[in-house]
């Protein structure tokens, strides 16, 4: 059994302390509103005096200014701070270095699921920070979710998380519009739901529809054949769908923004290469 302390008692800090207790833990809780707490230690945790009460604190906040807020001037010699908060990789990298001024250690963290799926067999988080930090107090964070170290660098895990954020935003707000446009057809979002599900399983497969390898090994080599699917075929087709949802009557402004994308890249001279040569236009604006 080892100590740790949870910051912040919204849904997902909640969630996490009851999970380490029920892992065997034992678990200091706070809360800048003190209320919230009681909950937690009616199950058994222990209310801090102060936020950085302990050797190991789990952080889980609105925003990176919340744990400035609630630490203050405190010092944290020897503490290890593991700060699953949301923010910009900028951000967590200023953020250890705030933290190792006050004496302690930032592991930073992208947890990949939301509160019910804590401590669930398919939950897993992305850390960043010194590993022996992370080695150090592996047995304690396993409890909220398998450990998928990605460096040393502080930003990493939030630039993984939000790459996987992007993945999950933008593809469901595309299903969305999809089920949008046919429900104008009369057509059901469940009569649907059994080709959503076959498009996405197969874009990340290995078959001749697993588009995130084929875009992930054409984006590593700088290679992007287009025989077979050229850009300017697809930024015609995107241009036929930006205007049946227009005839529809439906909000445009995202596909709308992937159109214009398309056609900047065919625009710059690459229409005959295939559609992963969009990257080089979002790498340079």
């Amino acid at each position: 059994m080892s100590r740790v302390t949870v910051i912040g008692m919204g849904p997902m800090g909640s969630k996490m302390a009851e999970t380490f207790l029920a892992a065997g833990h034992e678990v200091t809780v706070w809360n800048r509103t003190a209320s919230k707490t009681e909950p937690l230690v009616n199950k058994g945790a222990r209310r801090a005096a102060e936020a950085a009460e302990g050797e190991l604190l789990v952080i889980s906040q609105v925003s990176y200014q919340a744990m400035y807020d609630s630490l203050g001037d405190a010092r944290l010699d020897g503490k290890v701070l593991v700060n699953l908060s949301s923010g910009t990789p900028e951000e967590l990298r200023a953020a250890a270095g705030w933290v190792a001024e006050r004496g302690g250690t930032l592991v930073t963290g992208g947890i990949m699921v939301p509160p019910p799926g804590i401590g669930l067999p398919m939950a897993y988080t992305f850390y960043s920070g010194p590993k022996d930090a992370v080695d150090r107090h592996a047995e304690t964070l396993k409890a909220l979710a398998t450990i998928t170290y990605v460096g040393e660098d502080q930003g990493l895990a939030m630039m993984y998380y939000q790459a996987q954020l992007l993945i999950f935003w933008s593809s469901l707000t595309s299903y969305m519009h999809a089920l949008a446009l046919l429900g104008t057809a009369g057509v059901a979002p469940g009569d649907f739901l059994p080709f959503a599900r076959e498009t996405f399983t197969q874009l990340g497969g290995d078959g001749p529809m697993g588009f995130a390898k084929i875009l992930a090994e054409e984006a590593e080599a700088g290679v992007y054949p287009g025989e077979l699917n050229s850009l300017h075929m697809q930024a015609v087709g995107v241009g036929h769908v930006v205007h049946a949802l227009q005839d529809a009557g439906l909000e445009i402004t995202v596909p709308n923004a992937l159109k214009e994308l398309f056609e900047r890249a065919d625009a710059e001279g690459r229409g005959l290469e295939g559609l992963g040569t969009v990257i080089e236009s979002i790498r340079k604006p």
